[in-house]
C-alpha cells in the first residue's frame, strides 16, 4: 500500500459504539511501532458508552462511559459521516469536513425498527437506542403525570432491548404494556416454557404482556399526542407514551450510497475477515452482514473488532493476517427486572438434530430450567434457563462437549464444582473469545493472584460479566493447585469476603452501601454484594431496611416485607411465638383471611400463613393484624423464622420442662435478627423429641437437669444432624451460649450460608466452636454478648415502623401511577372451600423427544 508522505496508515473508523471502541483499543493495545493514525467520525455527540446498561442510566443516573483513548487517537464526535468517495478515499461528514483514509471500518451499528403502522409519528412514540432517547422519554413521562395522571404505556416488543424499555418505563412511574407478536416473550433465545415462566416473573411486578398479538396502530388523543394502541384483537391500551423496540436493521446507508454490496434486507455484505467487496472497507459490528447473517449480540460484535484489527496491523507492516470471523457463541446472561434469564448453544434442536429435552418447572419458585441433549443424553447441545441462572457459566461452558455427570445431575447445579477439570479448548467468555487453557496459562505465566488481574490480563469476565463465577474457579483451581492461598472476595466489587466485610463496617461505623463501596469497593455493586451489605447493615442495627439507600438494596421479598408467591401475591406469616395462640387472635386471623379472601395454612413451624394477599392489600393487612397485637414473622427475611415447641411439662406427662415458655423466650429474643441465611429452632419438652430441635439451626431438648443444646443442623435438601453443644444448661446459660452461637455465626459466615454449613468449614468443628463461646478462646465472648444486647433493645416491628410512615407505605402499589387499581392478571378458583391461584401445577421433571 502507497502510504505517500505519511509513512503511519490512515485508519478511519466510522461509528463509535461498543464495536468501534473496542476496534480502536485492539489496535492500540496491539500497535507496538505505532504503525497506524487512527480517527474516529462519530454521530452522537457523547463518545462511547455501554449500551447494554442503558437502563441504569435512568434508574441509577449510571456513567456508562468506555475509557477515554489515548492522545493518539482522533476523535470527531457530533459530526456525522454522510459520504464515502472510494475513488478518493476520503469521508465526508456532515460538517464538511473530508478525512482521508487507507482503511476505512464501517462501525455504524445499527437503528430501531419501528413497524410502518399508522401514528408512528405521533408525538409521545419513542425508540429505545441512545442517551438521548432515554432523556426525551424521560422528560416526557415527567410531563405526562403532570398533565395525564395515571396514563399508562405501552413497549412495543418483547424481545431483551423491549423488556429492558418496559423496565425503564415502569422505573419513570408508567403502567406499562409490553407488546410483543410472537407467542411469548424473547422468542430468538427461549422456548415456550421458557417465555411463559418470564411472562409469569414480569407479571408479577405489575406489567402487563399481550404475547401473540399484533399491533395494528397507535391513535391519537385531543392534544394530538398518542393515547392508544390498537392491537389487531380488537382491543386497546391506554398509552400516553409508546416505545418502539421491535428489533435493529443494520445501518447500512453509507454503503448503499457508495456501491457497496449490502443484503436483501439490510447489513454490509463481508467475507469471514469483514472485508467488504473493496478491499479498503472493512465492516465490523451490527451494520455487517457475515454468511447471510447480522449479529445483535456484543459478544460476536466484539470479535469481528478483533480480526479486522489483525487484519489492518498485518496491512499496515506489509504481511497478511490469518484471522477469520467463524461464527459466534450466542449464548447470553441477563437480569431482566431482577428476573435471572439465560440460554446457551442451541435450545432450539430437537429430533431432526438427533436431540433431546429435560426440562423442570417450578411455578411456586418461578423457575424454569431445559437442557438439550445428544439423543445417548451424553453432550450438552444447548438450554434455557429462567428464575434461577447460577449454573449458567459452567453449563455454556459444556456445550459441544460431554457432560461430568447425568443431564439431571447438570440441571440441578451437579456441574457447579467443576473449573479445574474443564478441557483447555473449552471457551469460557464468548464475549472476548478466552478459552479455559489461556485463563490457565496468564495465571500460571504471568503470576496472577486475583480476579481483577485475570480479567485485566486476558479480558475474560471484562464484559457481560456473565463469565466471571467460572473464571474464578479456574483461577481458584491454579492457585490451589500451586498451593498458593485462594482469594475469598465475595464479588468482582469488594475484595473481601462477608465476614471482613462485616467488621469493616462494624469498626468503622459505616452506615451506607455508597460509602463502604467508595472507601473498601470499586464499582457500583451487584446483585450480590447490595443484598449482603443490606445484611449486615440490618445485622448492626442500622434502622429499618425501607429507610433511605437501604431500601434499594434488599431482596425481592424485603421491598415488600413478604413473600411473593407464584402468581403475584404475597403471603402473610404474623409471628405466633411457640406456637402458641389465644382464641382471641385466632378470631382476628380468621376475620382477616375471611375478609381478604386469603387462603390459611398452618406451617411446618407452627404459624398460619395467609396466602393471596395483593401488594395494595399488605398494609391494610398488616394494620389489622398489628392492632391485635401481632407483629412481622419474619417469613421474607434472611433471619429468625420461628422457635417450634412441643407441650412441655405444661401438658404433656412425659414431658421434663416447659419447653412451651422457653421457645417463647427464645423468639422474642431473636425475633428480627439478621443473617447470613434464614434461621429456625425448636424446643422439646423430652427426648421424644416432637419438636424435631435437632434438624434445627439451634435445638434445645429438655433433660431432668435443665436443657441440652445442639447446633447447626438442617432440614432440607441436604439434611444434617445437629451436633450436641452443650449437656444440663441452666435457663441463663443456654441463651448466653445461644447468643454467642447467633452472633459469631453472623460474624463469620459466608453469603447465603447456612449454620450447617458454616461450621463443617469451620477448622476444628463443634469443637472448635466450643472453644469460642464457652471458654472464650478469641477474646470476643463480651462483645458478641454486647452485640445480642443491643439487638434486644433495640428491635422493633418493620411492618409497624412501615405503617407509621407515609414514605414507606407508598411503594405498597400495583401500578405507580395508579394506585387503587388491582392487578388485573391475579385470578383465583375455589378448591376445599378456598382459593387457589389460577396456575399451571407444581415442579415437573420431564425427557421429551418433542
Amino acid at each position: 500500500m502507497n502510504l505517500g508522505g505519511d509513512v503511519r496508515m490512515k485508519v478511519v473508523v466510522v461509528g463509535h459504539g461498543p464495536t468501534g471502541h473496542r476496534l480502536v483499543e485492539a489496535l492500540r493495545a496491539r500497535d507496538d511501532t505505532g504503525s497506524c493514525r487512527i480517527t474516529v467520525i462519530g454521530e452522537e455527540t457523547r463518545s462511547a458508552y455501554d449500551r447494554v446498561a442503558l437502563t441504569s442510566y435512568l434508574t441509577e443516573d449510571a456513567d456508562l462511559a468506555y475509557p477515554a483513548h489515548d492522545g493518539e487517537v482522533e476523535l470527531l464526535t457530533g459530526d456525522p459521516a454522510v459520504e464515502i468517495d472510494r475513488a478518493a478515499r476520503v469521508v465526508r461528514t456532515g460538517s464538511g469536513r473530508e478525512v482521508a483514509y487507507d482503511a476505512l471500518v464501517l462501525a455504524t451499528g445499527s437503528a430501531p425498527f419501528v413497524p410502518p403502522v399508522e401514528g408512528r409519528d405521533l408525538p409521545g412514540v419513542f425508540v429505545y437506542r441512545t442517551i438521548d432517547d432515554l432523556e426525551s422519554l424521560r422528560r416526557h413521562c415527567a410531563g405526562l403525570a403532570a398533565s395525564r395522571p395515571g396514563a399508562g404505556g405501552g413497549v412495543v416488543g418483547g424481545g431483551l432491548l423491549g423488556l429492558e424499555a418496559a423496565r425503564a418505563l415502569q422505573d419513570l412511574g408508567v403502567d406499562t404494556h409490553v407488546v410483543e407478536v410472537a407467542p411469548w416473550l424473547m422468542p430468538r433465545q427461549l422456548d415456550e416454557g421458557g417465555g411463559a415462566m418470564l411472562r409469569r416473573h414480569i407479571e408479577a411486578l405489575g406489567m402487563r404482556v399481550h404475547a401473540g398479538t399484533p399491533m395494528a396502530g397507535l391513535e391519537a388523543g385531543g392534544d394530538g399526542a398518542v393515547a392508544r394502541v390498537a392491537l389487531a384483537d380488537g382491543s386497546a391500551i391506554d398509552a400516553g407514551v409508546v416505545v418502539f423496540s421491535a428489533g435493529i436493521r443494520p445501518r447500512d446507508e453509507l454503503a448503499r450510497a457508495c456501491g457497496l454490496p449490502v443484503g436483501e434486507r439490510g447489513g454490509i455484505v463481508v467475507d469471514d475477515a469483514c472485508r467488504t467487496a473493496d478491499p479498503a472497507i472493512w465492516a465490523v459490528g451490527e451494520c455487517a452482514l457475515v454468511d447471510g447473517q447480522v449479529y445483535g449480540l456484543v459478544a460476536p460484535c466484539f470479535s469481528m473488532a478483533e480480526v479486522v484489527a489483525d487484519h489492518l496491523l498485518a496491512t499496515a507492516g506489509g504481511a497478511g493476517s490469518g484471522a477469520r470471523f467463524e461464527g459466534a457463541d450466542l449464548s447470553t446472561k441477563l437480569k431482566l427486572m431482577g428476573v435471572d434469564v439465560a440460554s446457551f448453544g442451541d435450545p432450539f434442536a430437537g429430533p431432526e438434530q438427533g436431540a433431546l429435552d429435560i426440562t423442570y418447572t417450578d411455578p411456586v419458585a418461578g423457575v424454569y430450567k431445559k437442557l438439550v441433549v445428544s439423543d445417548d443424553a451424553r453432550t450438552l447441545v444447548g438450554g434455557v434457563l429462567v428464575g434461577d441462572a447460577s449454573a449458567y457459566p459452567t453449563l455454556r461452558a459444556y456445550v459441544g462437549a460431554e457432560l461430568p455427570g447425568s443431564p439431571e445431575q447438570a440441571l440441578f447445579g451437579g456441574t457447579e464444582a467443576a473449573g479445574g477439570d474443564l478441557p483447555g479448548a473449552t471457551v469460557i467468555c464468548s464475549c472476548n473469545n478466552v478459552s479455559a487453557e489461556t485463563i490457565r496459562c496468564a495465571i500460571r505465566d504471568d503470576g496472577l493472584r486475583d480476579l481483577a488481574e485475570v480479567k485485566g490480563c486476558t479480558r475474560a469476565g471484562s464484559t457481560c460479566g456473565s463469565c466471571v463465577p467460572l473464571v474464578k474457579k479456574l483461577l481458584d483451581a491454579e492457585l490451589t493447585a500451586a498451593g498458593i492461598e485462594v482469594s475469598r472476595a465475595l464479588c468482582e466489587h469488594f475484595d473481601h469476603s462477608r465476614a471482613e466485610l462485616f467488621d469493616i463496617v462494624r469498626v468503622r461505623g459505616i452506615t451506607s452501601f455508597t460509602r463502604l463501596i467508595e472507601e473498601h469497593g470499586r464499582g457500583r455493586g451487584c446483585d450480590i454484594c447490595k443484598p449482603v451489605v443490606a445484611s449486615i447493615l440490618a445485622s448492626l442495627g442500622n434502622g429499618h431496611i425501607l429507610d433511605g439507600e437501604q431500601a434499594a438494596l434488599q431482596d425481592t421479598n424485603d421491598h415488600f416485607l413478604a413473600n411473593m408467591q407464584k402468581n403475584g401475591t404475597y403471603s402473610v406469616v404474623p409471628r405466633i411465638p411457640g406456637g402458641e395462640i389465644t382464641p382471641d387472635k385466632l378470631i382476628v386471623i380468621g376475620e382477616v383471611a375471611r375478609d381478604f379472601g386469603l387462603y390459611t395454612k398452618i406451617t411446618g413451624g407452627q404459624r398460619i400463613d395467609l396466602f393471596g394477599a395483593r401488594v395494595e392489600q399488605l398494609p391494610e393487612i398488616w394494620r389489622r393484624l398489628v392492632e391485635a397485637g401481632f407483629e412481622s414473622g419474619h417469613a421474607y427475611g434472611k433471619s429468625l423464622r420461628t422457635v417450634k415447641s412441643c407441650v412441655g411439662s405444661t401438658w404433656c406427662r412425659y414431658g421434663v420442662q416447659d419447653s412451651v415458655a422457653m421457645a417463647i423466650r427464645l423468639e422474642l429474643r431473636y425475633r428480627g435478627l439478621r443473617a447470613p441465611h434464614k434461621l429456625k429452632s425448636a424446643v422439646s419438652g423430652c427426648a421424644r423429641e416432637c419438636a424435631e430441635a435437632q434438624s434445627k439451626d439451634f435445638g434445645v431438648i429438655a433433660t431432668e437437669k435443665g436443657w441440652n443444646l445442639y447446633l447447626a443442623g438442617n432440614g432440607g435438601m441436604r439434611p444434617r444432624h445437629a451436633d450436641l453443644f452443650a449437656s444440663d444448661l441452666d435457663d441463663e446459660t443456654l441463651i448466653r451460649y445461644i447468643d454467642r452461637f447467633l452472633m459469631f455465626y453472623i460474624r463469620t459466615a459466608d453469603r447465603l450460608q447456612r449454620t450447617a454449613s458454616w461450621l463443617e468449614s469451620l477448622e476444628g468443628g463443634i469443637d472448635y466452636l466450643r472453644e469460642v463461646i464457652v471458654d472464650d478462646r478469641l477474646g470476643l465472648c463480651a462483645e458478641l454478648d454486647a452485640a445480642m444486647d443491643r439487638h434486644v433493645d433495640g428491635y422493633a416491628d418493620e411492618w409497624r415502623a412501615t405503617l407509621e410512615d407515609p414514605d414507606k407505605l407508598r411503594r405498597f402499589v400495583s401500578f405507580v401511577n395508579a394506585p387503587d387499581t388491582p392487578d388485573p392478571s391475579i385470578a383465583f378458583t375455589p378448591e376445599r372451600e378456598q382459593i387457589k391461584p389460577v396456575l399451571v401445577a407444581g415442579p415437573r421433571l420431564e425427557v421429551t423427544t418433542r
